[in-house]
């Protein structure tokens, strides 16, 4: 699917260049397709014939001289790629340059060592070996500079403009690269010019840097080595002043190896593993290597998380203007839009922080600058009112200190900064300090060398202030572990990865968005290290509307996208889109109408109507109907069973409730069972002895015919896994699995809805949504059964509620039009044993 859309955009793409190259040739030629003024003629401003024919003609000279040189840029781009395709022998020249550069470079650095032996202990006054790079660098809060790079450059790449490319999304890296082996294979995948792009953590090849681990701190780290590197040519005219600490560079940043990486990688299709692998071959780093790829690149294949993300999307170096934009596994765009753009921030983390920032101010006092003093005090000023909002002291243990009022409380962002008393506070400052002046990383650095061994904190004595800091922590953690309390091993762990003051920035960035498009929700929990706050986005449409204005087209796929109503009404009505500009197409599934057979039952074998709301679902004899299907379709149905249950809670209750009854016995006579983990890293497990076992039993034959597989809708199983072929014979799906409508979050967003939309076909806004909230759910899930063509399965939906016009017509239109429902299980069963070969099926 993915690839037939891009090989027909692809075609589009070539033939458009081709027509605006015959445009380009009939005006350099002096044809302009504009028909001249005619004479004594006069526009609608009033002026006369000459003057308009005046400006005429300098329109066309101007555009003719664009033109010539947008020429002149690509015929350069096309003759240096040529060559790099054919001269086989440039490669190796540039790899023996880079040899000798190594070698130069190490005997430069074996000559300082020698040099350095002599100098004994002969140090001027400075901070310990290493610590002046924690220092934070002299700060001005209004400059917009440029970072000035010592590295001569060439004005033609910098200024090499974008040309009509098409940007394709999806929603993780294996499936980008899932997608780029396609494009190898497919007839444009010799001369299409295709750039991956993906984050520092996927690309970095630094070792250094990557076992940092966290994407906050590797992308932190960069950003300082890249400083250094700037600094170093002022640092070496300073050395006979000043002798300074040496700063880590990083070696791959080489302007000229990044730009050969670059030719590299327009001239053949390459995945991110192939880039990173080239990276470590050529010594030029990936990341910005593959950047500067975009403007020549006719397709650009990148996570949606980094389009959807405008800093993001800048600092990349990403143009959308007149380009077109493909957004694939676009099923959960509203919340991948609401998450990136949401944040949430502990108790813990806000004291933990202000602990740290508060003693990395007393340690470097003398060595700050004013306005780094000011900003620092103004960071503490606002971690001290966060806490004060959730009930606490930052002063005080916050697994010690117990809130008075628990419960969640909802407030618009100017009630929550008058309340906190911050509306005084440039938050877009304070931002822009944290982001431009790299704190978080310069107080990683700091807690790295004094917070993890209270014993190098000791060693010195003007440093003994600090083994407060551990002393602090430990009692974080002492407090944290009594009885009662939740397990805080999780969230230990994420304070070792990662500086707090990193989760802090993103809160504060949420609260500069506008009033009316989010919330902050208090959430004061049992103690203050338990409570936090979060920043909700209500309106994801406010993101999504820069996106849709600079395109020339925007596509949003996915192989279960109905249904469709969310996305016009809350994300393109909502940015301002013309309707007549939404354009709707849907079409049927490659398997032939035999293959697949969805039934909608509505009663049980003991003819129990099914309804599984909130208030029957609980009870006894609903369990127990449940457990009768399954036993009569395990009996009959071969290979994978895959029954998915609303919520891990229901699916626990009724796994204990059978294991009582011992209808869990009964059906372990016919499938083996699984469960669904709730742990991510124990999900591969499961499925391979799923898959294991179901291969097994299909060769040996006997009593057992499969596996049965309880999971959960939303869980890790329900999205992006495949049980084709035996893997899922039959999917049932057990009840509506509708959201926690007393979710806080929900609420609010019902709210928002009700009083922004319109009511659609007389339902409240907030209807349609939860409405649609549970059908994308159960579309997801259904769809794991059918993978390809030659596939086969039956669809078995267990509620009645299924068969309602506004329910069913939620449906995908390629399983709609061949759903029966069936009133009685008897007529059910009938159609299910027909199918139980696949001899039944027309394959």
């Amino acid at each position: 699917k993915s690839l037939s859309l891009i090989c027909g955009a692809l075609s589009w793409l070539r033939d458009w260049e081709e027509k605006k190259r015959q445009e380009e040739a009939r005006l350099l030629r002096g044809l302009s397709p504009a028909e001249p003024a005619h004479a004594g003629s006069t526009d609608t401003a009033g002026e006369p014939d000459w003057v308009t024919a005046f400006v005429q003609r300098k329109e066309e000279r101007d555009k003719v001289d664009r033109l010539k040189e947008e020429q002149v840029r690509r015929k350069k781009r096309e003759d240096r790629l040529e060559k790099i395709r054919n001269n086989v022998q440039l490669k190796y020249a540039a790899k023996r340059k880079r040899s000798e550069e190594d070698e130069t470079k190490r005997l430069l650095q074996l000559s300082k060592e020698a040099l350095s032996q002599g100098a004994g202990e002969d140090v001027l006054d400075q901070l310990d070996h290493n610590e002046e790079e924690l220092i934070l660098a002299e700060y001005e809060s209004d400059e917009e500079k440029k970072v000035v790079s010592g590295l001569e450059e060439d004005d033609d790449d910098l200024e090499e403009e974008h040309v009509t490319k098409i940007y394709y999304c999806s929603r993780t890296h294996s499936q980008l690269s899932q997608f780029v082996h396609e494009v190898q294979k497919s007839p444009f995948g010799k001369d299409t010019r295709l750039v991956s792009l993906g984050s520092r953590q996927n690309l970095c090849v630094n070792e250094e840097v990557r076992h940092l681990g966290a994407l906050q701190l590797i992308n932190d780290r960069c950003m300082e080595m890249q400083k250094n590197k700037h600094e170093k040519k002022s640092d070496e005219e300073n050395e006979g002043k000043k002798r300074r600490v040496s700063r880590a560079v990083c070696p791959f940043y080489s302007y000229e190896q990044m730009q050969f990486l670059r030719d590299e990688v327009l001239v053949e299709v390459k995945d991110i593993e192939q880039l990173v692998s080239l990276g470590r071959q050529t010594k030029a780093c990936p990341y910005y290597g593959s950047r500067y790829a975009i403007p020549a690149a006719q397709l650009v294949v990148l996570p949606y998380q980094m389009l959807l993300h405008e800093p993001t999307r800048s600092a990349a170096g990403i143009k959308l203007k007149d380009q077109v934009v493909i957004i694939d596994e676009a099923h959960n765009l509203i919340d991948t839009i609401t998450c990136i753009h949401s944040a949430e921030v502990s108790g813990s983390q806000l004291c933990c922080a202000h602990s740290q920032l508060s003693q990395y101010m007393e340690r470097y006092r003398k060595r700050l600058k004013a306005k780094n003093l000011m900003y620092i005090k103004q960071i503490l000023y606002l971690l001290e009112r966060f806490v004060a909002m959730l009930g606490g002291n930052v002063n005080q243990n916050p697994a010690c200190q117990t809130v008075s009022q628990t419960g969640t409380v909802l407030k618009s962002i100017n009630d929550f900064l008058f309340q906190s008393q911050i509306d005084n506070i440039n938050l877009f400052k304070v931002q822009r300090y944290c982001e431009k002046s790299l704190i978080s990383r310069k107080l990683f650095g700091f807690m790295e060398r004094y917070g993890g061994s209270a014993t190098a904190v000791k060693n010195n004595k003007e440093n003994q202030k600090l083994a407060g800091l551990q002393n602090f922590l430990l009692t974080l953690q002492q407090g944290s572990d009594k009885e009662g309390d939740p397990p805080v091993e999780a969230e230990n762990d994420q304070l070792r990865a990662a500086s707090p003051l990193m989760q802090i920035e993103g809160f504060l960035s949420a609260l500069t968005n506008a009033n009316q498009d989010g919330r902050v929700i208090l959430n004061r929990q049992g103690t203050v290290g338990q409570s936090s706050l979060k920043f909700l986005l209500l309106n994801p449409a406010v993101h999504f509307a820069k996106v849709v204005k600079e395109c020339r087209a925007v596509i949003i796929a996915g192989g279960t996208m109905q249904p469709v109503a969310d996305f016009r009404e809350q994300l393109l009505s909502c940015a301002g889109v013309d309707p007549a500009r939404v354009l709707e197409f849907s079409c049927g599934h490659v398997i032939p109408p035999e293959n697949i057979l969805p039934i909608i039952l509505c009663n049980g074998p003991s003819n129990q109507q099914l309804e599984f709301t909130y208030q029957t679902r609980d009870l006894p004899q609903m369990m127990d109907e449940t457990g009768r299907i399954l036993c009569n379709l395990c009996n009959v149905i071969p290979g994978g069973v895959v029954c998915f249950f609303p919520s891990y809670e229901y699916e626990k209750q009724v796994y204990a409730h059978w294991e009582k009854t011992g209808l869990l016995t009964r059906l372990a006579t016919k499938k083996k069972i699984f469960q669904e983990p709730k742990k991510a890293n124990q999900v591969e497990q499961v499925l391979v002895e799923y898959a294991k076992c179901i291969k097994r039993c299909s060769q040996a034959g006997g009593q057992m015919t499969g596996a049965l597989l309880l999971s959960v809708v939303g869980g890790k199983m329900s999205e992006g896994i495949n049980f084709s072929d035996d893997l899922g014979r039959c999917v049932i799906m057990v009840g509506m699995p509708y959201p926690n409508i007393k979710s806080p979050e929900l609420q609010e967003k019902m709210a928002w809805l009700d009083q922004t939309m319109p009511r659609a076909a007389g339902q409240a806004p907030s209807r349609v949504l939860i409405e649609n909230l549970c059908m994308k759910a159960v579309n997801q899930s259904i769809g794991r059964a059918i993978r390809h063509q030659k596939d086969f399965a039956s669809i078995l939906l267990l509620d009645h509620r299924y068969a309602r016009p506004a329910i069913f017509n939620k449906l995908p239109q390629w399983i709609r039009e061949r759903t029966q429902v069936k009133p009685a299980f008897g007529s059910a069963f009938a159609e299910l044993r027909k199918v139980r070969t696949p001899i039944s099926y027309t394959v």
